[in-house]
């Protein structure tokens, strides 16, 4: 299966009517694996902060995440493996592997908890995989 599939199939997917609004799959070097079309074009420094944030626990809170340009305001996550993030009726849900980051970014209708469920899924599945 293509990295694409991962992202169209299983990111992307219909979620009790709902569904992702932008989605991708990240090398924790900041290379595109698979992204949506909709997915927000990025700096580097964005994915490296991410990548410090998993080294360092807390590194986002007072900053906040940034995905292309756009803020979230950094929620509950688990330490090293899950960072959420809030923006107004809408998140961001990055879950990291051993090789990749899996991102997930939605809106209402769609829930914190969709989002988690359908980004952690996918992630566990991967670290299951030796990805």
């Amino acid at each position: 299966m293509s990295w694409q599939n991962y992202v169209d199939d299983h990111l992307m997917c219909d979620v009790e009517g709902v569904h992702l609004t932008a989605a991708a799959i990240i090398g924790v070097d900041g290379s595109v694996w698979a992204q949506s079309a909709t997915f927000p074009q990025f700096k580097a420094e964005e994915i490296s902060n991410i990548v410090r944030d998993f080294d360092e626990p807390g590194f986002l809170a007072p900053t906040g995440l940034f995905l292309g340009g756009t803020k979230y305001m950094v929620i509950q996550g688990e330490p090293g493996a899950v960072i959420r993030g809030k923006k107004g009726p809408g998140g961001i849900t990055v879950k990291k592997t051993a090789q990749a980051l899996i991102f997930g970014v939605y809106e209402e209708p769609m829930t914190p908890g969709q989002c988690n469920l359908v980004v952690e899924k996918l992630g566990d599945y991967l670290i299951d995989q030796g990805l």
